[in-house]
């Protein structure tokens, strides 16, 4: 597909919901970033109070936590209550999908108070946290120790059950993988109340493998042990900028990272890119660096993380015009360096909120949770959303960026557009998500024998024919990107806004292991499957009961 040209589209009428979308600002500045500012603000008071306790109090409270969740499943009768979810609001999931699968009748269990750092233990280089700790707390206790997970995803907001159960990338996922591959063991309450510790060799490491990517669909999550990793205090970052074809762009962007000639010297220790057009691309790599070479004379440091300062990738974006530069970043400010303006959809949330006066002003209050956001959107808002935006997350093989690119340019014209790459690692078992088979006899750029080089390509924005107010299919763009993916062996990470049907879910993802574990361990009939957990829009009981009595014969057991 080497022509660009966008298709030519009618001119859309405005409607009401365009109008409450344009002045949606005004509820935002007024009570989501005020409201967001308490909430995180308790939080953080929260973290500190548990970093007090001490190791023993934590993993005590810890057992006594794990104890109620058992009692509560005990009491729930399989014959009159619905399938077990847990007790958090539908709305306070990270992500644009709509989280309707409480619809459905479900028997609650309340998982909020597992928010501790039990531990961190330094000779194993092992950090063993609760499920709702998330990313800014786990920086603000490890950094300091100059320790850090060897994958930080990069929101604060992003929690370790999540990104467990679901998917977790960020700039060093070229080495370690997906956050789910850097854990070393879970702690799992199952659906008849037995707590088990599954690792990757021992009795239960066939749960180990099916977790990543179940959404919760096989148990419930308690504890994770996470891999560490020695860190410095700060980044390292250089900005390169190119221009060329989105196909050159792409092999820029894997030239960075993956050397040609297999050094692995050459290696950096974070990746990234962003898109800014379609012939236009600035590309990151980082190494950790000490504080005694950051403040060398001639050397410049950036605090990134101060509220007033130019959001990320607009300072990034100053690459195209200045040449190839150097600076050197706090490490931690470095992880969360998209926090603030949320990637770029902060410019859509808030269209002035790049600007200096706003950003000294009240850039303090960045960002607004996106729990609050969906919170305070009605239906209409919602929908608007879903039709007349994207955000997706596309895990490609890199040989196939260049195409997958050009690809998201014709069918959606979304920028800037991110791109992060990651393993896939060969595992003793075939997990939903896998290299593509004899991936490693092809000894493709970025490729080893245990393992092959995918990259994660972020397209969060409003398509270009949006902008130009022009028609534009927002579910039948999703259908046809899903369906690219599906013939490309590529993924599609479930927290998006899906299109998905059953048959064509299990297409994309291979359900073999999942149901092997769904059946052993006593899911089927206590937690909802993970297809009908993520699936677009409202979920009836009746549809839910009549999938689950099918579940002899799943859909991906079925002929194209």
């Amino acid at each position: 597909m080497s022509d660009l040209q966008a298709p030519l589209r009618p001119k859309r009428k405005k409607v009401l919901v365009d109008y409450l979308v344009q002045f949606r600002w005004i509820v935002v500045i007024f009570v989501v970033l005020p409201v967001s500012c308490f909430i995180y603000f308790k939080l953080f008071l929260g973290d500190v109070k548990s970093a007090m306790k001490s190791e023993k109090r934590r993993q005590k409270e810890h057992e006594e936590n794990v104890k109620k969740v058992v009692n509560r499943l005990k009491q729930r009768d399989p014959k009159k209550d619905g399938l077990v979810c847990t007790a958090r609001k539908p709305y306070i999931a990270v992500g644009m999908r709509n989280v309707d699968y409480k619809r459905v009748r479900h028997f609650e269990v309340d998982l909020s108070a597992f928010r501790n750092i039990i531990e961190v233990d330094k000779e194993r280089m092992v950090a063993k946290v609760e499920p709702l700790v998330n990313m800014g707390q786990i920086t603000r206790y490890t950094v300091p120790m100059n320790l850090a997970l060897a994958v930080v995803a990069e929101l604060d907001d992003l929690t370790v059950g999540g990104l467990i159960n679901g998917y977790g990338i960020e700039g060093s996922s070229h080495i370690y993988g997906l956050f789910s591959d850097t854990v070393v063991a879970m702690e799992v309450v199952l659906a008849d109340g037995r707590v088990v510790r599954c690792t990757k060799d021992n009795e239960y490491s066939d749960l180990f493998y099916g977790i990543p990517w179940s959404q919760g669909t096989l148990g419930l999550l308690v504890s994770a042990e996470i891999k560490l990793i020695p860190i410095k205090e700060y980044m390292r970052l250089t900005y390169s900028p190119h221009r060329g074809t989105l196909k050159e762009l792409a092999q820029a962007y894997a030239d960075s990272f993956a050397p040609r000639d297999g050094d692995p010297s050459k290696v950096p220790d974070f990746v990234e890119g962003m898109i800014y057009t379609p012939t236009e691309a600035v590309h990151m790599t980082g190494r950790y660096a000490s504080k005694e070479e950051a403040k060398k004379k001639g050397n410049v440091i950036n605090n990134v993380g101060w509220w007033f300062k130019p959001w990320f990738y607009q300072h990034a974006q100053t690459a195209l015009k200045r040449g190839e530069f150097v600076e050197y970043i706090p490490t931690r400010e470095y992880y969360h360096r998209h926090t603030r303006c949320l990637y770029w959809e902060g410019k859509l949330i808030l269209p002035f909120g790049d600007q200096w006066w706003f950003r000294w002003l009240l850039g303090w209050m960045m960002p607004p949770k996106v729990s609050l956001l969906k919170a305070t959107q009605g239906e209409s808002i919602r929908n608007y959303y879903h039709e007349m935006h994207v955000i997706q997350d596309l895990l490609v093989p890199l040989y196939k960026v260049g195409e997958a690119l050009e690809y998201c340019h014709h069918e959606m014209e979304v920028y800037p557009i991110w791109l992060c790459p990651h393993r896939l690692f060969k595992l003793p078992v075939k997990t939903m998500v896998y290299p593509e088979p004899g991936f490693e006899h092809h000894h493709r750029q970025g490729d080893t024998s245990y393992a092959q080089m995918f990259t994660d390509i972020g397209v969060y924005y409003a398509p270009g024919p949006v902008f130009r107010g022009e028609e534009f299919n927002g579910a039948e763009a999703v259908r046809n990107l899903e369906e690219w993916l599906i013939q490309n062996h590529s993924f599609q990470p479930q927290y998006a806004v899906s299109e998905l049907t059953e048959k064509n879910f299990w297409r994309m993802f291979d359900g073999s292991h999942y149901e092997h574990c769904r059946q052993k361990y006593g899911a089927v009939g206590t937690f909802m499957s993970v297809y009908y957990k993520s699936k677009k829009g409202k979920k009836t009981e009746k549809e839910v009961q009549d999938a689950e009595s099918e579940i002899l014969e799943p859909a991906y057991a079925e002929e194209a």
